[in-house]
């Protein structure tokens, strides 16, 4: 049942009952950014079976390799009742039974998510899932992320798998394939490195725990549990341990470094029994400025330092570690965090004895480089208004060399996934190709979407940490110059358009002061003239119908207005924080949304007034119609709210009695109302939903194959041009959707069909049984890498327009669509009263 509050104005009679919602078949694919966009903390391959292989992503979920170097997202199936399995923690394959695959899942161990960690596990590769819930949180995406593996399976008995938890848990352990878990009492090292105990966010509080789990393969006999197990530990004091009796108890492993460090990784050489620890002073990802290498000889319990470089040369400490299985002697490791001039990876052919670097110093500040880059699969990273054109990478954990293949390896950074099959031309000829080798890994986080009315482009989108992509084709990954340039922000927040004057956009970024125009679409784009940093930062922004005023609600000051690019001012009359819109036909309108209070401005912005209150106490968002003065959509915790008269009075749709983000998009038919597209709740059930009778009734278009996690991050656009096309992507890390009716069409991005199914789990030592619960508190924070602006500025500015010709055949387009431009054959006129408007020499539309 809907609550109304008790100071409702001006709203009509209450919603009117819905039947349960019908569903439509959809087929849904990924927008291709092309290749990553986030961090790819971990990659494991399966030691005995040529193949397999797994990448896990902080905020992204996992993924499966494919033999044609594509990878297959596993997780799309993840909705609002289990959000957080989308932060991946440790990922182990089974070395034994090589269909398995196991996770620990959960993103965040402090306030920020209030779910408790889970164990999924698969016997299919992850074409299925089973879900253990956990006693205590699970961080995929907190600091220390990159570390690991925490999770191992036993390489002689594959029953019995080890994880290290976070926050002080200690050291877990199941005999069942991951089906139930004990605390292994006996191990009493729990992690002292808290990353910074004095930031005042709780994010960076938590102890960081165990860091990762090695069973020594060599020791023991198939069948029996192997008796020698490394674990590494958060602790500069104390941080490696070994059991020599299956677990049954434990000791410091005698002789270690005594520097202060934290092991970041631990890589067995069974070849040699020689282990391998990657160090660096901080926890990771973005920190890390000394760490040291060392390698601990089992056979002889003596340790060596390896560490490449000494003195002024070493900045950074050291993360992902590859050993080369079929070439005893031959190692990897990666610089953490050389972030300048780019990152560094050395090898060795002698177990660490000399080094050679994949780039060195020539004349400075020339340098000498030993591979190339080949980013065609996700060419938006070779940008050359970046400082380094073609990085090899920063926050690079991951490191792995195929266990069958030594031309072939791969290593994850915060961006994507580099790697290449020509490794060993290293050794011999000097040089090597180092390719983007992450198609089908969109790990983005996405803040805006817009389907724009000028049909020159499909989708335009604000993306963190990458800024945001004009994409004129869903299914070719995005070229530099499809970002947004002059000024380029490391994260765009929100985008607005003109209803009037379509191809104008407007943009604001993450930094104080970030805001941007555009007169041709975001072909081009120049800083507003009061972009300074004395402006304001991130939030909402709206821009009016003839592009002449932009009222921007920041996260910092308040909501502030331009008018013809003049200064900023303040809008008092409105709250701060507030969501803002523009009318899209009538110039002097703007609406805001506060909670649940409803706000009209008649004056361009100068002043607001409240006019309603609406139901529930969360507003989500406003949606203007673009083709009719005054109608105006707004969504709250209480569902889906229309007004005919400017915002002076609302009715209830029927049918949602929860609604977050929405859009409105082209009619089912010629003259219809705009097709609507929400994530709502109908009949109890939380999903994405679509009306063509303005809210009478709604089919669910999505399955359970695609989930789209927390329902509240989403962001939804609806096509302007193409009845029926959803585009969704959030905070949840899976980039952008875009979804069309179809037939035979279950089964999203994956080839396989996805389920869930949760277990109970054995909390303590002497196995208490615990029930599952959930909940659906959304995050609403990511931690991921950021770039420096570029703050050069270029203005373009193209002059519209309004032309009446007609066609000799008669024939007329309707509103937004094409009109002319260079090589246009359709119609010229315009259903009236629109008339065409020139945009440029190549595209004309109907306003």
């Amino acid at each position: 049942m809907v609550r109304y509050a008790a100071a409702l104005v001006a709203l009509a009679a209450g919603p009117l009952l819905a039947a349960s919602a019908a569903t439509e078949c959809y087929k849904w694919k990924n927008v291709k950014i092309g290749g990553g966009g986030g961090f790819v903390d971990g990659i494991v391959f399966n030691p005995t079976a040529s193949g397999i292989a797994y990448a896990r992503t902080d905020i992204g979920g996992a993924y499966r390799l494919n033999a044609d170097d594509t990878w297959t997202p596993m997780l799309d199936w993840v909705d609002s009742t289990n959000w957080n399995y989308m932060g991946v923690d440790a990922i182990a394959t089974d070395p034994i039974d090589t269909n398995r695959v196991v996770m620990a899942v959960g993103l965040y161990t402090n306030e920020w998510d209030p779910n408790m960690g889970s164990i999924l596990r698969s016997t299919d590769r992850g074409a299925t899932w089973s879900a253990t819930k956990l006693s205590f949180k699970v961080g995929g995406n907190m600091p220390g992320r990159g570390m690991g593996e925490r999770l191992a399976i036993d390489p002689n008995l594959n029953s019995i798998i080890y994880f290290g938890a976070r926050s002080g848990n200690g050291l877990w352990k199941s005999t069942d394939y991951g089906a139930t878990w004990a605390k292994v009492t006996s191990f009493t090292s729990a992690g002292t490195f808290i990353p910074n105990p004095s930031d005042p966010s709780s994010y960076q509080h938590d102890i960081v725990g165990i860091a990762w789990v090695t069973f020594d393969s060599t020791s023991g006999s198939k069948g029996a549990a192997t008796p020698r197990i490394f674990v590494g530990v958060a602790d500069k004091s104390n941080s490696i341990w070994v059991s020599t009796n299956g677990g049954s108890s434990w000791s410091l492993v005698s002789g270690q470094p005594s520097q202060s460090y934290l092991p970041h990784k631990g890589v067995l050489s069974p070849s040699d029994k020689m282990l391998y620890i990657t160090y660096s002073d901080g926890a990771g990802p973005y920190d890390g400025t000394l760490g040291a290498i060392w390698k601990y000889s089992i056979t002889a319990g003596t340790w060596t330092d390896i560490t490449p470089v000494t003195g002024s040369d070493l900045y950074y400490g050291f993360g992902g570690f590859a050993v080369d299985l079929k070439k005893p002697g031959t190692i990897m490791v990666a610089a953490l965090n050389a972030w300048w001039p780019e990152g560094l990876i050395f090898r060795s052919t002698n177990s660490g004895s000399t080094w050679s670097r994949i780039w060195e110093w020539g004349n400075y500040p020339d340098r000498i480089k030993h591979f190339s880059i080949d980013s065609s699969l996700a060419p938006w990273l070779s940008d050359p208004a970046d400082e380094v054109p073609e990085p090899l990478g920063w926050m690079m954990e991951s490191m792995v060399i195929d266990p069958f293949n030594s031309d072939h390896w791969l290593y994850g950074t915060g961006a994507t996934v580099y790697g290449g099959r020509d490794l060993t031309k290293w050794d011999t000829v000097g040089n090597i190709t180092i390719k983007a080798l992450a198609d089908g890994i969109e790990e983005t986080a996405i803040l805006d979407l817009l389907s724009p009315p000028s049909q020159h482009v499909k989708l335009v989108s604000s993306v963190g940490d990458i800024n945001g992509f004009i994409h004129d084709n869903l299914d070719t990954p995005r070229t530099s110059a499809s970002q947004f340039h002059n000024p380029k922000f490391a994260t765009t927040f929100s985008l607005g358009y003109a209803g009037n004057k379509p191809l104008n956009y407007v943009r604001v970024g993450g930094e104080a002061g970030n805001i941007a125009l555009s007169t041709d679409g975001g072909v081009s784009w120049y800083s507003h003239p009061q972009s300074t940093s004395t402006t304001g930062s991130n939030g909402v922004v709206s821009y009016s119908a003839n592009a002449d005023t932009i009222v921007w609600s920041t996260t910092n000051i308040g909501v502030i207005r331009s008018t013809n690019s003049g200064s900023f001012t303040t809008i008092s009359s409105v709250p701060a924080n507030a969501y803002v819109a523009a009318d899209r036909r009538d110039n002097t309108v703007f609406y805001a949304l506060s909670g649940n209070k409803f706000y009209v401005s008649k004056n361009t912005g100068s002043t607001f007034t409240q006019t309603v209150t609406l139901g529930g106490s969360t507003g989500y968002k406003i949606v203007p119609n673009p083709g009719t003065t005054g109608d105006v959509w707004v969504s709250t915790d209480a569902g889906l709210f229309r007004s005919t008269n400017t915002g002076t009075s609302f009715t209830q749709v029927s049918g949602p009695t929860w609604a977050a983000h929405f859009d409105l998009g082209a009619p089912k038919t010629s003259g219809g109302y705009w097709s609507i597209a929400a994530m709502a709740t109908i009949d109890g059930k939380k999903a994405l939903y679509r009306s063509d009778d303005a809210g009478a009734s709604w089919v669910q278009i999505n399955d359970a194959t695609m989930g789209f996690g927390t329902a509240e991050s989403n962001r939804i656009a609806v096509d302007y041009s193409q009845y029926g096309r959803v585009f969704i992507g959030g905070g949840n890390g899976r980039g952008i959707f875009y979804g069309v009716p179809g037939t035979g069409c279950s089964g999203g991005t994956s080839t396989t069909t996805t389920r869930t199914t949760t277990t109970t789990t054995t909390t303590t030592s002497s196995r208490t049984t615990t029930t599952s619960s959930r909940t659906t508190t959304p995050s609403t924070t990511t931690s991921r890498t950021t770039t420096t602006p570029v703050t050069t500025t270029s203005r373009t500015t193209t002059t519209s327009s309004r032309t009446t010709t007609t066609t000799a055949s008669g024939a007329q387009q309707t509103l937004y669509g094409q009109c002319g431009g260079i090589g246009w054959t359709g119609p010229t006129a315009c259903v009236p009263p629109a008339a065409c408007v020139v945009g440029n020499p190549y595209y004309s539309q109907c306003l």
